[in-house]
């Protein structure tokens, strides 16, 4: 087993000063952890763990690791070759001001973008409460009923909303219809996500393809990517008397003065929030929409926010019909998704915050007044305009004169769009100035042909809206839209929700198989850089040289890492990633003639996408059993492979397990997958308990997708944004995704995301992680990864029932691999405490609960990270021992079963100041269970919530004022 030994932390000092920065446990914390382990050193830890056979033959071949100020001076370098011109591109991408109380106290506030999703509600009011806003948002704009917490971009946003219509109408038709001024980028995802599902898709005007054809949904933009309004109603008619659903993807701006997409007829609105205070950023990330009416809510696929009450009556927002999601369903699952993107939706929902109806509407009449203004002007220039009912975006005739158009308009430092040989498109946006509009004209004019002036039409000029589709409803209503317009109270409404929460910048998270590590500040740095931060992604490949060459360094990084001959970080999430990763397995099956491999083995280890996305792909899941160990039963599946080898496409496999275990049997796994004719598709989750020290590309992965929010130091931000790179050896090279509407090269995988490069203002994140550690710091940061959380599992031995582990005979604890699942199950027979109880009762600790119940019901998995110091991991356990104390005190018949601290955690600060405690324990056992709390105590805003009560009676909206009276 190739294993070098390390030289100490202190010894990599000069080498790059983060890495003991990154790493929590210095020498002397690790040689005490690794005594209370029982191991020797971190190698002789790594040995006993995990199998000899799978370690890497060689080390990989990365740059040395350099300073955080070098690093920051390299990237700058780097980003000083994107061109940063002005665009006028539109297609769903705009120029947008963020306001910096936002920028500052959002977007650069650990405190929301080191978040984790929401499970634990009582920990999650802020962000809830947020995305609560941003659903609020959505509906009132688009007239809908029900709107998710975001989605991923709008081309898979639309995608989604096209199998909920499948899943939702009557209609027995396999036929999508799609409006052809739809977005090119939307259109492309569509077709890739409806080929594998056997939906036949007819791209044409709406008009003429309701008039010839029957379908299941048609899928219209609003405005139209040439910019032209079109009123939908007769359309949305002839959609439904087809018993099939109409679907707009709207323009949210323009929807403050357009007619809501709900109010003509509407079944689905989908969409981007991004010109809503979010940079362009080459494409991402942003939060899109998905809202629909009321009929559709538990078909919806994504995350849902929904009010209830707590255990004291309170109002409390909590996620809502979770058992939707494919974590729950599996291959049942509506969809895939397991992220969202929530800190954009968060910054979203604020920019409406600050702005209010009043100033939302203000910044939409004023790009549609230019708009006008703009036209009028290249009208009087000769010029004709096919847009003649616009919002912001303008379809102009420039004839033989579209080359000399575009090339002026670049030689100033802007871009146009070429939407045709003998047309050329101009969108503004919040940015515009009236400098703007004089520059278009002289780009458009003859030589020597005199100018329009601006002033001529701006007082008194109409918008290019007809009449007929002029918004006449209110919206964002709700007191808290019309309430935070200064700097004060925006920054002091902010603060206040952040409060609630519990992120990173107040105590460990441990989340097994979530990887919640540190987010560096110099990691962060970059992204809010003009030079990434406003680039559009369909701006000329030479403006975007910069990312191309980040592109490059990092694939080639990661590839490094991974053993793979080939990378795309087109996939904007980790669900995105595997369903990219099984389109190139089945790609490649077909490029063979063996289209007809369409069988997926996947083990009860595995995560919950797993299953959802070989569904989405037209794969049939069969399961293979693990046995009481966590490990894949082998037996099984030489049944499975032998019983399915005519038709067996490939295994999907999470390594080390989602069980927290190194199956010793990958490599003979991945040996009989192969001999019966599958692929290996290695699901990247757990990467980082590989990193440095094996490669599932050299152990006998085909296929893997990784989460570069977990293992390479991305920020969660509350649930979003992700990334998550598709990895594959050579011969599947060539089934990556591919963008046809970026490069104009048809390929045999089309786009999996709007942009080419999917979340590509975050790359910087984990591109400043890897030149800041290095191989060597990146094998430490595994190696220390595992040894915490055996650590974690040494301690806790002897109080809970560590579930699955490695029998490793001298290791406490027995040995696990970057996580360890504590067993409650016996304890809840003992004693009715569940799980959940505990999870609850660690908030009174200052603590986010580890994984609850994820993957085995009953449990807690915790998964601590190489970055949290000792003293962390130290008052983690404390605080589950005291648990364990308070547990024995239940047993022993102390505290009731039905009335302790954990049955009524969290315990809130008003709950504790009642004039009668009616319970048989203290305050002070409720809210100071051990003496450091004294110094500092997190306060949960809200008492246990009811989620029965939340589902029964859905409201995902903004609550009104008097449920807070």
């Amino acid at each position: 087993m190739l294993m070098s030994a390390l030289p100490p932390l202190a010894e990599l000092e000069d080498a790059g000063e983060f890495l003991p920065r990154h790493i929590g446990p210095d020498d002397a914390d690790q040689a005490h952890m690794l005594s209370v382990i029982g191991a020797a050193s971190r190698r002789a830890l790594i040995s006993a763990v995990m199998p000899g056979d799978i370690a890497r033959k060689q080390p990989m071949d990365l740059p040395p690791a350099v300073t955080e100020a070098q690093a920051l001076a390299e990237l700058k370098a780097i980003a000083a070759k994107n061109k940063l011109l002005r665009s006028f591109i539109g297609q769903g991408y705009h120029g947008t001001h963020t306001p910096g109380v936002i920028l500052r106290n959002i977007l650069e506030n650990p405190a929301w973008y080191t978040a984790y999703t929401p499970y634990q509600a009582e920990i999650s009011q802020g962000r809830l409460e947020a995305l609560i806003n941003f659903q609020t948002l959505v509906t009132d704009l688009t007239g809908l009923d029900v709107a998710g917490s975001s989605m991923l971009d709008e081309a898979t946003a639309a995608a989604e909303a096209v199998t909920l219509a499948k899943r939702s109408v009557k209609s027995k038709s396999d036929t999508l219809l799609v409006a052809s001024d739809c977005h090119p980028q939307t259109i492309e995802v569509i077709r890739t996500r409806c080929e594998p599902l056997g939906l036949n898709v007819l791209v044409g005007p709406v008009p003429a393809l309701l008039a010839e054809h029957d379908c299941f949904a048609v899928v219209a933009q609003y405005p139209a990517t040439t910019g032209l309004v079109h009123d939908m109603a007769p359309f949305v008619e002839q959609a439904h008397a087809k018993n099939a659903a109409f679907i707009v993807c709207a323009d949210l701006l323009a929807l403050t003065l357009l007619k809501p997409p709900g109010e003509f007829g509407a079944d689905i609105a989908v969409g981007n929030t991004q010109r809503f205070g979010v940079p362009m950023g080459a494409g991402g990330p942003h939060a899109a929409y998905l809202a629909c009416r009321d009929a559709f809510k538990r078909q919806m696929p994504g995350r849902l926010v929904g009010a209830s009450i707590d255990a004291h009556g309170n109002p409390g927002y909590r996620l809502a019909l979770q058992t939707r999601e494919q974590h729950i369903r599996r291959e049942k699952a509506t969809s895939n998704i397991c992220t969202a993107q929530v800190l954009l939706a968060v910054i979203a929902s604020m920019y409406a915050v600050y702005h209010g109806p009043v100033g939302l509407t203000r910044i939409a009449r004023r790009v549609a007044s230019y708009t006008a203004i703009l036209a009028e002007g290249l009208k009087t220039l000769g010029h004709k305009i096919l847009t003649v009912h616009a919002f912001d975006t303008l379809t102009v005739e420039t004839g033989d004169r579209t080359d000399a158009v575009i090339a002026r308009a670049l030689a100033a430092g802007a871009n146009l769009r070429r939407v045709s040989p003998t047309h050329v498109g101009v969108a503004l946006d919040e940015t515009t100035t009236r400098a703007d509009i004089s520059a278009l004209w002289s780009w458009f004019s003859e030589p020597g042909q005199a100018l329009p002036d601006v002033a001529r039409w701006e007082r008194g000029i109409d918008t290019l809206i007809p009449d007929n589709l002029r918004r006449s409803t209110p919206f964002l209503t709700h007191p808290v839209f019309n309430t935070h317009h200064s700097e004060t109270e925006m920054l002091r409404y902010i603060r206040s929700l952040s409060d609630k929460d519990l992120a990173l910048d107040r105590s460990m998270i441990p989340l097994g198989s979530c990887t919640m590590k540190l987010n560096a500040t110099a990691e962060m740095i970059p992204i809010t850089w003009p030079e990434f931060a406003h680039l559009h992604p369909f701006a000329p490949a030479d403006q975007l040289a910069g990312y191309a060459e980040l592109n490059a360094q990092l694939t080639g990084w990661l590839s490094q890492a991974t053993g793979y001959a080939g990378v795309s970080l087109q996939p904007n999430a980790g669900s995105q990633g595997e369903y990219a990763g099984l389109l190139a397995i089945r790609g490649w099956h077909r490029s063979r003639g063996e289209g007809h491999r369409d069988v997926c083995l996947i083990p009860e280890s595995a995560h919950g996408t797993n299953p959802a996305s070989a569904q989405m792909v037209g794969m049939k899941v069969v399961v293979v059993k693990c046995d009481a160990a966590g490990a894949i039963d082998m037996t099984d599946l030489q049944a499975k492979c032998a019983a399915h080898a005519s038709d067996l496409a490939a295994i999907m496999i999470t390594y080390p397990s989602t069980y927290g275990v190194f199956d010793r049997n990958v490599k003979a796994l991945c040996d009989l997958v192969h001999a019966h004719g599958g692929r290996v598709y290695v699901d990247g989750a757990n990467m980082n308990a590989l990193v440095g020290l094996a490669a599932p590309g050299e152990f006998g992965g085909d296929v893997s997708h990784l989460n570069l929010h977990k293992t390479f130091c991305i920020p969660h931000g509350g649930g979003g944004p992700g990334v998550g790179p598709v990895c594959v050896v050579e011969d599947l090279v060539p089934f990556l995704p591919g963008h046809a509407t970026a490069t104009g090269v048809e390929t045999p995988v089309g786009a999996v995301s709007a942009a080419p490069l999917g979340n590509a203002a975050v790359l910087p994140i984990p591109w400043m992680y890897i030149r800041m550690m290095g191989a060597e710091g990146l094998q430490a940061a595994t190696e220390t990864a595992i040894l915490s959380a055996n650590y974690v599992a040494a301690r806790l031995a002897d109080h809970y029932d560590i579930h699955f582990s490695s029998d490793v005979p001298g290791l406490k604890g027995g040995g696990v691999a970057h996580e360890c699942i504590l067993d409650l199950r016996p304890l809840q027979k003992t004693s009715g405490v569940t799980a959940e109880d505990v999870a609850k009762r660690l908030i009174d600790y200052g603590f986010h609960a580890p994984t609850l119940s994820f993957p085995v019901a009953g449990t807690l998995m915790v998964e601590p990270t190489e970055s949290e110091p000792r003293v962390e991991l130290d008052r983690f356990c404390d605080a589950m021992i005291a648990i364990r104390g308070e547990i024995a005190k239940v047993e022993k018949g102390i505290w009731p079963q039905d009335d302790n601290p954990l049955k009524h955690a969290p315990h809130t600060a008003a709950s504790l100041a009642v004039a009668d405690w009616p319970h048989g324990y203290s305050r002070e056992e409720a809210a100071y269970p051990v003496a450091s709390l004294r110094k500092a105590k997190y306060w949960s805003p809200v008492g246990r919530i009811d989620n029965v009560h939340g589902d029964r009676n859905l409201f995902c909206s903004c609550l009104p004022v008097s449920d807070y009276q």
